[in-house]
């Protein structure tokens, strides 16, 4: 392997290295704030909750509630579907749990 074919490795390396800390940025801009925080919390718990059921256990309005809530599924963290009145939310990718349980432990 000549040096111009290891820089170019060394290059796509840092390229893939890139790629995943814009995705951690993304996704930690994404989880910055209060009340995502604890919605994601609430339904980290169980497999999924109303807007009604968010409202109460968050504590917050019902329109910045769904504020929150649109943005979050907006990019990707959370699941919406729609039963009868009600829109239920959940989780979209389990494997952001342990993350967060690291955060809560982390801010104990």
């Amino acid at each position: 392997m000549n040096v111009c074919s290891c820089v170019y490795v060394i290059d796509k390396i840092m390229e893939v290295d890139r790629i995943k800390l814009e995705k951690a940025a993304y996704l930690l801009k994404a989880l910055a704030h209060e009340t995502r925080l604890c919605v994601l919390k609430h339904l980290s718990q169980t497999k999924e909750k109303s807007v009604s059921d968010l409202m109460e256990e968050v504590g917050c309005e019902q329109s910045l509630l769904s504020h929150h809530l649109t943005d979050l599924r907006a990019k990707g963290i959370l699941n919406s579907r729609r039963e009868g009145q009600r829109n239920l939310y959940s989780i979209n990718n389990e494997e952001i749990i342990p993350l967060l349980e690291c955060i809560f432990n982390y801010c104990k």
